[in-house]
């Protein structure tokens, strides 16, 4: 590399590290801003598993929870092949309690767009499907009508739904002396046609806004000082804490920050 010509007696000059301006606008703001609270990263991070009450609640991940004799729930296997599955982390016979132990078990409900129904996907890609003959498979990687189903909660009983086709009959248990299977082919709604399901407590929009709201409140006295750039009284620490919660967080700190110059130079 060619260095530039210096002579003798002329000085030296220093290389300052200029920083750049995107560099200076991030630590700025990097200083001003609050740490996010380890509670909001918790509730995208919450893989419990809760009812869900209402068809719109039914999204993400889902477990299909059967009234059999068995606690058993809706499955598939890697080549589309739809059946019924033993549920062993389960309290009693309490389907309100049951939860996967196989990725099998687990369907992933998506809404369709411009419709009230309900997609649901298996764990290799195949999307649950009934045929006109009620023959359930999860062996197509596309939606079609055939994939698309409808989520009638029960009149008498919160949390339990019958699945529509696209055919109007129902998803229902098939249960003899022998084994427990599943079809799609019942006339009409009945005790074997309700399922419990059960969903990822992330997902549920009541949940989340709770547990998101909830976030919010939580911040320390210390981020928020960060914040006004001075140590402030208990009041002030309640006046901030309410505001991120009513929405109106920037004003609230403007006005601190106001008042703290005011009292400096009174």
């Amino acid at each position: 590399m060619v260095k530039p010509l210096q002579f003798k007696g002329e000085k030296k000059s220093r290389k300052r590290k200029v920083r750049d301006a995107d560099e200076i606008n991030r630590s700025d703001h990097a200083s001003k801003s609050l740490a996010v609270p380890k509670s909001t990263e918790s509730v995208s991070e919450d893989d419990s598993w809760v009812i869900a009450e209402v068809p719109a609640d039914i999204i993400g991940p889902i477990i299909f929870a059967m009234p059999s004799s068995q606690p058993c729930c809706i499955a598939c296997d890697g080549n589309g092949k739809v059946f019924a599955s033993g549920i062993e982390n389960i309290m009693g016979a309490d389907l309100a309690t049951a939860e996967p132990h196989d990725v099998r078990q687990v369907w992933v409900a998506c809404r369709i767009a411009g419709t009230e129904n309900i997609s649901f996907k298996g764990y290799h890609g195949g999307y649950l499907s009934c045929d006109k003959f009620g023959i359930l498979t999860a062996s197509h990687e596309a939606i079609s009508p055939e994939e698309s189903f409808r989520c009638i909660p029960a009149r008498d009983s919160v949390g339990m739904f019958s699945v529509q086709t696209e055919y109007g009959k129902f998803i229902t248990t098939a249960e003899d002396s022998k084994q427990v299977g599943v079809r799609g082919d019942a006339d009409l709604i009945s005790f074997n046609t309700d399922f419990r399901i059960r969903m990822q407590a992330r997902f549920k929009p009541k949940l989340k806004a709770k547990k998101e709201t909830k976030a919010q409140e939580k911040v320390s006295r210390k981020e928020l000082e960060a914040v006004a750039g001075r140590r402030l009284g208990d009041d002030e620490v309640k006046l901030l804490k309410k505001a991120r919660v009513q929405g109106d967080y920037h004003e609230a700190i403007l006005h601190v920050r106001v008042k703290g110059k005011h009292d400096k130079y009174s």
